[in-house]
């Protein structure tokens, strides 16, 4: 790219220059998703750093990359090799001070990809020209906390009828809380018909479940199985609400609402706002659930670079992709 004043670069390294001590750059987490590299961008004194996953496209020799699932972002090291994670975004209407990258200012081409797809965390993109992927709920314990009449009636319904909540640190959990889980997951992912790449199994669990940085909440019924689950996970200044899942068999009782307080709960004595994700399209049901018990919302930005236009122009063409990205692996209608 002509005139670029900074270089990228694919490191084969498995991530394991873009890990930290933050769940989403973690050991355990970049090896559940099968990073494969860690894209870096350097400039004088400084390095962004970002774990990917590097894909051939259609069986070819051409390649593209994208951030593992979440919010992994990029990492920031000095000249003295000093790892750090970008500060966490300022309270609404804190004006940024971090300077942001033009995309354009960097040469691509020594990563051999046609794209790049980049998911940041929550902070303010270090890369100019981020997109709004979604917004997301969030109860922060810094402000006045949150709750519809409805959702306390539920919870003490569901209190007063034998559910209860545990929350277990991730390393320290059993088998078969691990495996009471996974059933409520792929219960839940079955009825809302999601895509297969959703289904990511119980090895993948297990290992995430290994850092330090997760909680496996579970809310058992007046029986003792496990009606609703989630696993929580603490990454660049808060607790993520990561994956969650009811068991069809007690869906009508919403246990998922006792399951929810309690991680607000566990957020107010960490110190940290709960990330609760958002709805699967703006304003659905999910983000309306959401929304009992969030104090303000959040934008999540991601990044699409278009790292070869040739390469890209000829891959893409014929394809109607809408806004999606690539638009060469848009699926086919």
């Amino acid at each position: 790219m002509s005139g670029a004043e900074l270089t990228a670069e694919l490191l084969d390294d498995r991530g394991e220059a873009a890990s930290s001590n933050e769940f989403f750059r973690s050991p355990e987490f970049l090896e559940a998703e099968s990073v494969t590299h860690t894209l870096r961008i350097s400039a004088a004194g400084v390095e962004l750093l970002a774990p990917l996953i590097v894909r051939e496209i259609g069986g070819a020799t051409e390649r593209d990359a994208s951030s593992p699932y979440g919010y992994p972002g990029l990492v920031e090291r000095d000249r003295g090799g000093a790892r750090r994670s970008l500060p966490a975004v300022a309270p609404a209407g804190t004006p940024s001070i971090r300077p942001t990258l033009e995309p354009e200012s960097v040469d691509f081409s020594g990563t051999g990809l046609v794209s790049l797809f980049i998911r940041h965390t929550l902070s303010e993109p270090p890369l100019a020209g981020a997109g709004e992927r979604n917004v997301v709920q969030i109860a922060d314990p810094a402000l006045p906390r949150k709750s519809r009449g409805s959702d306390r009636n539920r919870i003490n319904k569901n209190l007063r009828a034998g559910y209860a909540v545990r929350i277990v640190p991730g390393p320290e959990t059993s088998a078969a809380e691990r495996a009471g889980f996974l059933a409520a997951y792929e219960q839940t992912m079955r009825r809302t018909g999601a895509a297969e790449r959703y289904f990511f199994g119980a090895a993948y669990f297990d290992r995430i479940l290994e850092s330090p940085l997760t909680w496996l909440a579970l809310a058992t019924a007046p029986d003792g199985t496990i009606a609703a689950a989630s696993i929580a996970a603490r990454s660049d200044g808060y607790l993520h609400y990561y994956l969650s899942g009811s068991a069809d068999s007690h869906l009508r009782d919403s246990p998922m609402k006792n399951l929810v307080a309690a991680l607000v709960d566990l957020a107010g004595e960490l110190g940290l706002p709960l990330n609760l994700g958002g709805g699967i399209s703006r304003g659905d049901a999910l983000e309306e659930f959401k929304r009992g018990f969030a104090n303000r919302e959040l934008a999540w930005r991601t990044s699409e670079i278009v790292c070869d236009p040739a390469a890209y122009e000829r891959l893409s063409a014929g394809r109607d992709a809408g806004g999606f990205f690539p638009a060469y692996r848009a699926p086919r209608s």
